[in-house]
This record gives structure tokens, C-alpha cells and sequence, in this order.
């Protein structure tokens, strides 16, 4: 089991997805240090960031491919990206504030070397990172989890779905794959948009922890959280932290 105390709030790109405002006035852009503090002092033991490498094979916080002005990050060198590395975030951000990393491979991966490829730059800096706080890693892509599975034992891996991919291939995958997380789209699980193929999300839930997995999903509405709550989910990735922390309580 990855969270102790269910179901966990994890600040999505840190305070939310895009900038966000901060008590105090001004606002915080997601992915920074700053954002992954607002969220703490919002009350989250837990954030979500994004990670991405660079031409200097550096690791650095982006969701997108491209910079703010358009450039592809991988074709630039981590200091003219000027984003945040991941190095530095983890050393600056407090032990006690866990991090779920959501993997952005690249196309790149396909055909550079090996040991420059998102997955083996990562593995060495989860390895020291996990004796300091609790990790999980995340993604769309089940060549690099896999990878991490097995470079990376003691760091818990999950298979990241996009809007209405389905339910039971998302639970039996990553199921099959070995992971220790399946991580769904709120557009999935049925509340946003019904879909009657579906069973009900506390069947799936059953399901994904009798297969070993913890079930989260991201990004639900305020509105929706205590729903996902009553279903058994074990985290969720939020924007509204606020509201789904009022939900909850």
C-alpha cells in the first residue's frame, strides 16, 4: 500500500494545474517550488509534479514539451529552458512532503542511447530520493514503468489513463505489468461522463485492491470527491484544494 491514510489529496502540478492565486495575493506558477509549498500550506502532505529531460540530459519540472515561449525542452540545455530541475526541487522541498512524479518521456527515448534516456536518468535520483520521503512514479508510458520496476524496486509505480480511457484495461494492466498503482482520468470513472459499459466505480476499486493496487484519479471536481471517497479510491489528484479538502472533511 503507497498512502497510509485514505483517501490521500495530492496537489495536482503542485497548488493546481496553471498559476494559481496564493493567500496573501499574487499567484504561483504550477510546477515550482513555490506552488509545491502553497500546496503544503493548504494542508497536503503529498504533490504531483511533472518531469521531462532535457538536450543536457538534465531533468527538469514541465508538463508540456515546450518551453513558455515555444521551444521544445528537449532541444534545449536545462539552463536556457530556465525550469526548475528536479535535483533541486528535491533538495529544497521539505522531507515530509511526499511527491508523486508524473514521467513526461520523449520521443527522443525512441532512438537515443540508453543511458540517456528518460528512465536511466531518472533511476539514480529516485534511488537516493527514496531514503528521504515517500515517492511514486507515474505515467502514460509502460516501457518506462516497467524499466523502473525493475531498476527501482523500492520506488511504487503507476500506470497514468487519459480522459475516457476504460476503466477495466487500465486495472488489468497495470495489474499485469506489475505496478503497484493504477492512476485513472476522472473521465473514466463514470461520474463526469456515464457510460454504460461501465460497473460501478466501487467494483473497479475491489477489483484493482484485491489485484495489490492502490486506485487513484485525477483531476476530480471538488463536487465529486466525496463520491470518490464513498468508492473506495485511495488518492486523489486535485486541483481545487480547497474545495475537495472541504468535501473530505
Amino acid at each position: 500500500m503507497i498512502f497510509q491514510q485514505t483517501p490521500t489529496v495530492i496537489g495536482h502540478r503542485g497548488s493546481g494545474s496553471g498559476d494559481v492565486p496564493v493567500a496573501g495575493g499574487g499567484t504561483v506558477a504550477e510546477n515550482t517550488l513555490p506552488s509545491l509549498l502553497a500546496a503544503a500550506e493548504a494542508g497536503l502532505s503529498w504533490v504531483e509534479i511533472d518531469v521531462t529531460r532535457t538536450s543536457d540530459d538534465t531533468l527538469v519540472l514541465r508538463h508540456d514539451p515546450t518551453t513558455p515561449d515555444g521551444g521544445f525542452i528537449v532541444e534545449r540545455d536545462a539552463a536556457a529552458s530556465g525550469l526548475p530541475r528536479l535535483e533541486e526541487v528535491f533538495a529544497e522541498l521539505p522531507t515530509d512532503i511526499a511527491l508523486d512524479l508524473d514521467i513526461k518521456t520523449v520521443l527522443e527515448d525512441a532512438v537515443d542511447a540508453p543511458s540517456r534516456r528518460t528512465g536511466a536518468l531518472l533511476a539514480p535520483l529516485l534511488r537516493r530520493e527514496a531514503k528521504r520521503r515517500p515517492l511514486v512514479v507515474t505515467s502514460f508510458d509502460p516501457s518506462l514503468l516497467v524499466y523502473l520496476r525493475d531498476e527501482v524496486p523500492e520506488v511504487p509505480a503507476g500506470l497514468l489513463t487519459w480522459l475516457r480511457f476504460p476503466m477495466w484495461h487500465g486495472v488489468s494492466a497495470a495489474a499485469g505489468l506489475g505496478l503497484q498503482a493504477v492512476a485513472l482520468h476522472t473521465a473514466s470513472c463514470g461520474f463526469e461522463h456515464p457510460d454504460t459499459r461501465l460497473r460501478s466505480l466501487e467494483h473497479n476499486v475491489d477489483v484493482a485492491h484485491k489485484a495489490g493496487l492502490d486506485f487513484m484519479v485525477w483531476c476530480p471536481k471538488a463536487a465529486d470527491a466525496a463520491r470518490y471517497a464513498e468508492a473506495g479510491v485511495d488518492a486523489m489528484v486535485v486541483n481545487e484544494i480547497p474545495g475537495v479538502l472541504t468535501a473530505l472533511a
